[in-house]
Protein backbone atom coordinates (compact mmCIF):
# COMPACT_ATOMS: atom_id res chain seq x y z
CA UNK A 1 0.00 0.00 0.00
CA UNK A 2 1.36 3.67 -0.71
CA UNK A 3 2.14 5.69 1.88
CA UNK A 4 1.02 8.75 3.21
CA UNK A 5 3.73 10.60 3.22
CA UNK A 6 4.81 10.15 -0.50
CA UNK A 7 1.57 11.33 -2.52
CA UNK A 8 0.74 11.87 -6.34
CA UNK A 9 -0.50 14.68 -7.09
CA UNK A 10 -2.30 15.40 -10.70
CA UNK A 11 -2.17 19.92 -11.17
CA UNK A 12 -4.66 20.84 -14.11
CA UNK A 13 -4.05 25.07 -13.93
CA UNK A 14 -7.66 26.91 -14.97
CA UNK A 15 -7.63 30.13 -16.32
CA UNK A 16 -6.23 32.63 -13.87
CA UNK A 17 -5.26 29.81 -11.59
CA UNK A 18 -1.70 28.45 -10.35
CA UNK A 19 -0.84 25.30 -10.11
CA UNK A 20 -0.59 25.78 -6.36
CA UNK A 21 -4.47 26.87 -5.80
CA UNK A 22 -5.87 23.77 -7.72
CA UNK A 23 -4.80 20.60 -6.85
CA UNK A 24 -6.95 17.17 -8.26
CA UNK A 25 -6.05 13.52 -6.49
CA UNK A 26 -5.41 10.88 -8.73
CA UNK A 27 -6.83 7.71 -9.02
CA UNK A 28 -4.42 6.09 -6.92
CA UNK A 29 -5.62 8.21 -4.11
CA UNK A 30 -9.07 7.44 -4.28
CA UNK A 31 -8.45 4.42 -4.21
CA UNK A 32 -6.48 3.90 -1.38
CA UNK A 33 -8.58 5.93 1.05
CA UNK A 34 -11.60 3.62 -0.38
CA UNK A 35 -9.35 0.64 0.02
CA UNK A 36 -9.97 -0.64 -3.19
CA UNK A 37 -6.57 -3.01 -3.02
CA UNK A 38 -7.18 -4.35 -6.59
CA UNK A 39 -6.80 -1.06 -8.84
CA UNK A 40 -3.59 0.34 -6.62
CA UNK A 41 -1.69 -2.89 -7.22
CA UNK A 42 -2.76 -2.54 -10.92
CA UNK A 43 -1.62 1.16 -10.80
CA UNK A 44 1.15 0.77 -9.36
CA UNK A 45 2.49 -2.43 -11.06
CA UNK A 46 2.27 -0.08 -13.99
CA UNK A 47 3.72 3.41 -12.83
CA UNK A 48 5.40 3.07 -9.78
CA UNK A 49 4.72 6.27 -7.47
CA UNK A 50 7.21 9.07 -7.86
CA UNK A 51 7.53 10.35 -4.30
CA UNK A 52 7.63 14.17 -3.55
CA UNK A 53 9.17 15.41 -0.27
CA UNK A 54 8.37 18.50 1.24
CA UNK A 55 11.15 20.30 -1.05
CA UNK A 56 8.54 21.40 -3.26
CA UNK A 57 10.36 23.95 -4.45
CA UNK A 58 12.54 21.97 -6.44
CA UNK A 59 10.17 19.54 -7.94
CA UNK A 60 8.00 21.95 -9.10
CA UNK A 61 8.40 21.20 -12.81
CA UNK A 62 7.98 17.87 -12.51
CA UNK A 63 5.26 17.97 -10.58
CA UNK A 64 3.69 20.03 -13.19
CA UNK A 65 4.16 17.68 -16.06
CA UNK A 66 3.01 14.91 -14.03
CA UNK A 67 0.02 12.92 -16.55
CA UNK A 68 -2.91 11.42 -14.30
CA UNK A 69 -2.79 7.34 -14.40
CA UNK A 70 -5.72 7.45 -16.94
CA UNK A 71 -3.88 9.61 -19.64
CA UNK A 72 -0.54 7.18 -19.35
CA UNK A 73 -2.77 4.50 -19.73
CA UNK A 74 -4.57 6.46 -22.78
CA UNK A 75 -1.12 6.97 -23.96
CA UNK A 76 1.13 3.70 -23.73
CA UNK A 77 -2.57 1.37 -25.17
CA UNK A 78 -3.48 -0.25 -21.66
CA UNK A 79 -7.41 -0.78 -22.67
CA UNK A 80 -7.88 -2.63 -19.78
CA UNK A 81 -6.72 0.07 -17.19
CA UNK A 82 -8.52 2.65 -18.82
CA UNK A 83 -12.03 0.41 -18.94
CA UNK A 84 -11.64 0.15 -15.50
CA UNK A 85 -10.96 3.31 -14.16
CA UNK A 86 -13.73 4.80 -16.19
CA UNK A 87 -15.88 2.28 -14.82
CA UNK A 88 -14.94 3.17 -10.99
CA UNK A 89 -14.33 7.20 -11.41
CA UNK A 90 -17.01 7.95 -14.67
CA UNK A 91 -15.46 12.13 -14.30
CA UNK A 92 -11.42 11.40 -15.05
CA UNK A 93 -12.28 11.54 -18.40
CA UNK A 94 -12.31 15.36 -18.26
CA UNK A 95 -8.75 15.13 -17.02
CA UNK A 96 -6.18 16.85 -19.23
CA UNK A 97 -2.71 17.23 -19.80
CA UNK A 98 -0.59 20.41 -21.65
CA UNK A 99 -4.63 21.09 -22.96
CA UNK A 100 -5.25 17.67 -24.75
CA UNK A 101 -7.97 15.44 -23.37
CA UNK A 102 -7.60 11.97 -23.57
CA UNK A 103 -9.15 12.02 -26.72
CA UNK A 104 -6.36 13.74 -27.98
CA UNK A 105 -3.89 11.56 -26.63
CA UNK A 106 -4.81 8.30 -28.07
CA UNK A 107 -5.31 9.91 -31.54
CA UNK A 108 -1.52 11.16 -31.47
CA UNK A 109 -0.35 8.02 -29.99
CA UNK A 110 -2.32 5.77 -32.36
CA UNK A 111 -3.91 3.81 -29.85
CA UNK A 112 -6.55 2.17 -31.77
CA UNK A 113 -8.48 -0.07 -29.04
CA UNK A 114 -7.80 2.62 -26.44
CA UNK A 115 -9.78 5.51 -29.22
CA UNK A 116 -12.33 2.34 -29.98
CA UNK A 117 -13.21 2.21 -26.50
CA UNK A 118 -13.27 5.56 -26.09
CA UNK A 119 -15.81 6.19 -28.70
CA UNK A 120 -18.22 3.77 -26.93
CA UNK A 121 -19.30 7.09 -24.66
CA UNK A 122 -21.72 9.57 -25.07
CA UNK A 123 -19.77 12.08 -23.86
CA UNK A 124 -16.53 11.63 -26.04
CA UNK A 125 -19.08 12.04 -28.84
CA UNK A 126 -21.29 14.87 -27.57
CA UNK A 127 -18.13 17.16 -25.93
CA UNK A 128 -14.51 15.74 -26.19
CA UNK A 129 -14.19 15.18 -29.75
CA UNK A 130 -15.20 18.23 -30.91
CA UNK A 131 -12.61 20.23 -28.42
CA UNK A 132 -9.01 21.38 -29.49
CA UNK A 133 -6.11 21.95 -27.88
CA UNK A 134 -4.33 24.99 -26.89
CA UNK A 135 -3.33 25.29 -30.94
CA UNK A 136 -6.46 24.65 -31.93
CA UNK A 137 -5.67 21.12 -32.70
CA UNK A 138 -8.57 18.91 -32.81
CA UNK A 139 -8.07 14.93 -32.55
CA UNK A 140 -7.76 14.76 -36.79
CA UNK A 141 -4.94 17.67 -35.81
CA UNK A 142 -3.11 15.43 -33.70
CA UNK A 143 -3.57 12.14 -36.36
CA UNK A 144 -2.50 14.00 -39.15
CA UNK A 145 0.95 14.54 -37.27
CA UNK A 146 3.79 11.52 -37.83
CA UNK A 147 5.25 10.87 -34.82
CA UNK A 148 9.10 10.66 -35.15
CA UNK A 149 9.09 7.66 -33.00
CA UNK A 150 8.30 4.27 -34.66
CA UNK A 151 4.78 3.76 -34.17
CA UNK A 152 3.41 0.62 -35.89
CA UNK A 153 5.74 -2.24 -35.56
CA UNK A 154 6.15 -3.65 -39.68
CA UNK A 155 8.96 -3.26 -41.36
CA UNK A 156 8.91 -1.15 -44.47
CA UNK A 157 8.10 2.12 -45.65
CA UNK A 158 5.52 1.26 -47.59
CA UNK A 159 3.77 -0.72 -45.33
CA UNK A 160 4.22 2.24 -42.51
CA UNK A 161 2.59 4.63 -44.86
CA UNK A 162 -0.18 2.20 -45.62
CA UNK A 163 -1.02 2.11 -41.45
CA UNK A 164 -0.43 5.88 -41.59
CA UNK A 165 -2.97 6.18 -43.83
CA UNK A 166 -5.32 3.74 -42.24
CA UNK A 167 -4.98 5.48 -39.29
CA UNK A 168 -5.84 9.11 -40.14
CA UNK A 169 -8.63 8.03 -42.54
CA UNK A 170 -10.34 5.74 -39.35
CA UNK A 171 -10.16 9.23 -37.23
CA UNK A 172 -11.56 11.01 -40.24
CA UNK A 173 -14.65 8.52 -40.53
CA UNK A 174 -15.77 9.33 -36.87
CA UNK A 175 -15.18 12.86 -36.49
CA UNK A 176 -17.60 15.32 -37.65
CA UNK A 177 -17.02 16.46 -41.12
CA UNK A 178 -16.73 20.07 -40.34
CA UNK A 179 -14.47 19.47 -38.08
CA UNK A 180 -11.89 17.46 -40.61
CA UNK A 181 -11.39 20.96 -42.31
CA UNK A 182 -11.06 23.09 -39.59
CA UNK A 183 -7.67 25.35 -39.45
CA UNK A 184 -5.68 25.49 -36.49
CA UNK A 185 -3.68 28.55 -35.29
CA UNK A 186 -0.92 28.05 -37.89
CA UNK A 187 -4.05 28.15 -40.63
CA UNK A 188 -3.85 24.46 -41.49
CA UNK A 189 -5.96 21.66 -42.09
CA UNK A 190 -5.49 18.17 -40.89
CA UNK A 191 -5.03 17.33 -44.48
CA UNK A 192 -2.46 19.56 -44.63
CA UNK A 193 -0.27 18.22 -41.94
CA UNK A 194 -0.67 15.12 -43.11
CA UNK A 195 0.65 15.47 -46.50
CA UNK A 196 3.55 17.89 -44.96
CA UNK A 197 4.86 15.30 -42.46
CA UNK A 198 4.56 12.11 -44.53
CA UNK A 199 6.75 13.25 -47.31
CA UNK A 200 9.98 11.53 -46.40
CA UNK A 201 7.67 8.62 -45.32
CA UNK A 202 5.92 8.60 -48.83
CA UNK A 203 9.61 8.83 -50.32
CA UNK A 204 10.89 5.74 -48.05
CA UNK A 205 7.74 4.24 -49.22
CA UNK A 206 7.88 4.44 -52.72
CA UNK A 207 12.08 3.10 -52.42
CA UNK A 208 10.69 0.21 -50.62
CA UNK A 209 8.14 -0.76 -52.95
CA UNK A 210 10.77 -0.20 -56.41
CA UNK A 211 13.44 -2.48 -54.60
CA UNK A 212 11.06 -5.36 -53.89
CA UNK A 213 9.33 -5.25 -57.43
CA UNK A 214 12.39 -5.32 -58.96
CA UNK A 215 13.83 -8.23 -57.11
CA UNK A 216 10.14 -10.04 -57.70
CA UNK A 217 10.44 -9.20 -61.30
CA UNK A 218 13.43 -10.39 -61.77
CA UNK A 219 12.23 -13.94 -60.57
CA UNK A 220 9.06 -13.48 -62.15
CA UNK A 221 10.83 -13.28 -65.37
CA UNK A 222 13.28 -16.36 -64.76
CA UNK A 223 10.28 -18.54 -64.13
CA UNK A 224 8.05 -17.53 -66.97
CA UNK A 225 11.47 -17.92 -69.35
CA UNK A 226 11.97 -21.33 -67.78
CA UNK A 227 8.29 -22.29 -67.77
CA UNK A 228 7.71 -21.71 -70.94
CA UNK A 229 9.66 -24.40 -73.02
CA UNK A 230 8.52 -26.82 -70.58
CA UNK A 231 4.79 -26.33 -70.92
CA UNK A 232 5.12 -26.56 -74.79
CA UNK A 233 7.07 -29.58 -74.86
CA UNK A 234 5.13 -33.11 -74.62
CA UNK A 235 6.15 -35.75 -72.39
CA UNK A 236 7.07 -39.37 -74.37
CA UNK A 237 6.44 -37.35 -77.99
CA UNK A 238 3.32 -37.69 -79.91
CA UNK A 239 1.53 -40.71 -81.44
CA UNK A 240 2.05 -40.68 -85.07
CA UNK A 241 -0.83 -42.68 -85.50
CA UNK A 242 -3.77 -40.69 -83.83
CA UNK A 243 -1.61 -37.43 -83.28
CA UNK A 244 -2.26 -37.63 -79.52
CA UNK A 245 0.71 -37.41 -76.93
CA UNK A 246 1.59 -41.25 -75.80
CA UNK A 247 1.44 -40.85 -72.21
CA UNK A 248 -1.90 -38.82 -72.28
CA UNK A 249 -3.73 -41.04 -69.69
CA UNK A 250 -0.98 -41.09 -67.52
CA UNK A 251 -1.91 -39.63 -64.42
CA UNK A 252 1.45 -37.51 -64.04
CA UNK A 253 0.78 -36.08 -67.38
CA UNK A 254 -1.97 -34.54 -66.60
CA UNK A 255 -0.09 -32.83 -63.19
CA UNK A 256 2.59 -32.20 -65.38
CA UNK A 257 0.49 -29.89 -68.12
CA UNK A 258 -1.95 -28.21 -65.63
CA UNK A 259 1.19 -26.97 -63.02
CA UNK A 260 3.09 -25.94 -65.93
CA UNK A 261 -0.03 -24.28 -67.46
CA UNK A 262 -0.27 -22.72 -63.93
CA UNK A 263 3.27 -21.35 -63.32
CA UNK A 264 3.66 -19.58 -66.32
CA UNK A 265 0.08 -17.99 -66.14
CA UNK A 266 1.02 -16.52 -62.45
CA UNK A 267 4.18 -15.70 -63.43
CA UNK A 268 3.61 -13.69 -66.43
CA UNK A 269 0.79 -11.84 -64.57
CA UNK A 270 2.81 -11.51 -61.03
CA UNK A 271 5.69 -9.82 -63.54
CA UNK A 272 2.75 -7.10 -65.26
CA UNK A 273 1.61 -6.46 -61.75
CA UNK A 274 5.33 -5.10 -60.20
CA UNK A 275 5.98 -3.83 -63.78
CA UNK A 276 2.42 -1.71 -62.84
CA UNK A 277 3.98 -0.98 -59.43
CA UNK A 278 7.38 0.58 -60.70
CA UNK A 279 5.25 2.89 -62.97
CA UNK A 280 3.08 4.08 -60.12
CA UNK A 281 3.21 7.95 -59.30
CA UNK A 282 3.28 7.33 -55.45
CA UNK A 283 0.93 9.57 -53.93
CA UNK A 284 0.16 9.37 -49.96
CA UNK A 285 -3.45 8.01 -50.77
CA UNK A 286 -2.58 5.33 -53.14
CA UNK A 287 -0.67 3.55 -50.12
CA UNK A 288 -3.69 2.99 -48.35
CA UNK A 289 -5.05 0.10 -51.13
CA UNK A 290 -4.25 0.72 -54.52
CA UNK A 291 -0.64 -0.53 -54.26
CA UNK A 292 -0.42 -2.10 -51.71
CA UNK A 293 -2.74 -4.78 -52.87
CA UNK A 294 -1.07 -4.92 -55.97
CA UNK A 295 2.14 -5.74 -54.04
CA UNK A 296 0.17 -8.49 -51.78
CA UNK A 297 -1.68 -10.09 -55.42
CA UNK A 298 1.99 -10.29 -57.16
CA UNK A 299 3.62 -12.00 -54.08
CA UNK A 300 1.13 -14.43 -54.21
CA UNK A 301 1.36 -15.24 -57.64
CA UNK A 302 4.87 -15.15 -57.38
CA UNK A 303 4.77 -17.73 -54.53
CA UNK A 304 1.89 -19.66 -56.78
CA UNK A 305 4.17 -19.89 -59.92
CA UNK A 306 7.05 -21.55 -57.57
CA UNK A 307 5.18 -23.82 -56.17
CA UNK A 308 3.81 -24.92 -59.86
CA UNK A 309 6.98 -24.87 -61.41
CA UNK A 310 8.50 -27.36 -58.73
CA UNK A 311 5.29 -29.80 -59.27
CA UNK A 312 5.65 -29.32 -63.28
CA UNK A 313 9.29 -30.17 -62.71
CA UNK A 314 9.00 -33.22 -60.24
CA UNK A 315 5.99 -34.64 -62.96
CA UNK A 316 8.26 -34.87 -65.73
CA UNK A 317 11.13 -36.40 -64.33
CA UNK A 318 8.64 -38.80 -62.54
CA UNK A 319 8.42 -40.39 -66.36
CA UNK A 320 11.95 -40.24 -66.63
CA UNK A 321 12.79 -42.13 -63.71
CA UNK A 322 9.46 -43.88 -62.48
CA UNK A 323 11.54 -47.07 -63.51
CA UNK A 324 14.56 -46.58 -61.61
CA UNK A 325 13.50 -44.89 -57.92
CA UNK A 326 10.03 -46.46 -58.11
CA UNK A 327 8.78 -45.96 -54.28
CA UNK A 328 12.09 -43.92 -53.63
CA UNK A 329 10.91 -41.06 -56.27
CA UNK A 330 9.12 -39.44 -53.54
CA UNK A 331 11.42 -38.67 -50.79
CA UNK A 332 14.18 -37.99 -53.83
CA UNK A 333 11.71 -34.89 -54.90
CA UNK A 334 11.26 -34.04 -51.41
CA UNK A 335 15.00 -33.44 -50.72
CA UNK A 336 15.80 -31.70 -53.84
CA UNK A 337 13.04 -29.06 -53.32
CA UNK A 338 13.36 -28.65 -49.86
CA UNK A 339 16.45 -26.05 -50.42
CA UNK A 340 14.31 -23.93 -52.79
CA UNK A 341 10.71 -24.23 -50.21
CA UNK A 342 13.50 -23.03 -47.05
CA UNK A 343 14.14 -20.05 -48.85
CA UNK A 344 10.64 -18.96 -49.90
CA UNK A 345 9.28 -19.44 -46.08
CA UNK A 346 11.94 -16.82 -45.57
CA UNK A 347 9.67 -14.29 -47.00
CA UNK A 348 6.57 -15.16 -45.28
CA UNK A 349 6.70 -13.18 -42.39
CA UNK A 350 6.59 -10.46 -44.78
CA UNK A 351 4.16 -11.60 -46.76
CA UNK A 352 1.65 -12.37 -43.81
CA UNK A 353 2.25 -8.37 -42.10
CA UNK A 354 1.16 -7.18 -45.52
CA UNK A 355 -1.84 -9.91 -45.68
CA UNK A 356 -2.61 -8.55 -41.81
CA UNK A 357 -2.02 -4.69 -42.65
CA UNK A 358 -3.92 -5.01 -46.39
CA UNK A 359 -6.75 -6.87 -45.23
CA UNK A 360 -7.60 -5.01 -41.75
CA UNK A 361 -9.67 -1.68 -41.52
CA UNK A 362 -7.87 -0.31 -38.90
CA UNK A 363 -4.14 -0.57 -38.08
CA UNK A 364 -3.18 -3.16 -35.89
CA UNK A 365 -2.88 -2.44 -32.06
CA UNK A 366 0.45 0.00 -31.36
CA UNK A 367 2.48 -1.47 -28.69
CA UNK A 368 4.40 1.59 -28.52
CA UNK A 369 5.36 3.13 -24.80
CA UNK A 370 5.30 6.37 -24.65
CA UNK A 371 8.04 8.08 -21.74
CA UNK A 372 7.49 11.07 -19.31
Amino acid sequence: MAKAETPILILLPGKGETPETKMIETPILVAARNGLTEMVEQILQKFPPMAIDDKRKETSKMTETTESTILLAARNGITEMVEYILKKFPVAINVQSEGKNIVHLAAKNRQTHVLLLLLEQDFVKRKLIHEGDKNDNNALHLAAYLEKQKVWQIPGGALQMQCEVKWYEFVKNMMPQHLCYQLNKDGKTPEDIFNETHRDLVKDGGVWLKSISNSCSVVATLIATVVFPASTTVPGGINDNSGMPVLVKHPAFSVFAISSLVALCASVISLFLFINILTSQYQPKDFHSYVPRKLLLGLTLLFVSIGAMLISFCAGQFFLLESKLQDKAFPVYTVICLPIILLSMGQLPLYFQLLLVTLKKVPPLSYKVVSL
